[in-house]
């Protein structure tokens, strides 16, 4: 187990019957990086991913 799957454990723990939008996301992801802005090319690189997760094309 990564150190990280501690904090996505929590999150799916306390919010992982709700439903939410990718625009909801997208804004929290925003204000994530404007109150760290040292996380921007993570996130950035965690949105595209997400983004692109069905592109065949981006497969390797």
């Amino acid at each position: 187990m990564y150190f990280t799957d501690r904090g996505i454990e929590e999150l799916e723990s306390r919010r992982g019957e709700e439903e939410v939008t990718f625009e909801w996301l997208a804004e929290r992801l925003r204000e994530f990086v404007d109150l760290n802005p040292d996380f921007e090319v993570p996130v950035e690189r965690l949105a595209t991913w997400l983004a692109r997760l069905d592109d065949e094309d981006d497969e390797e």
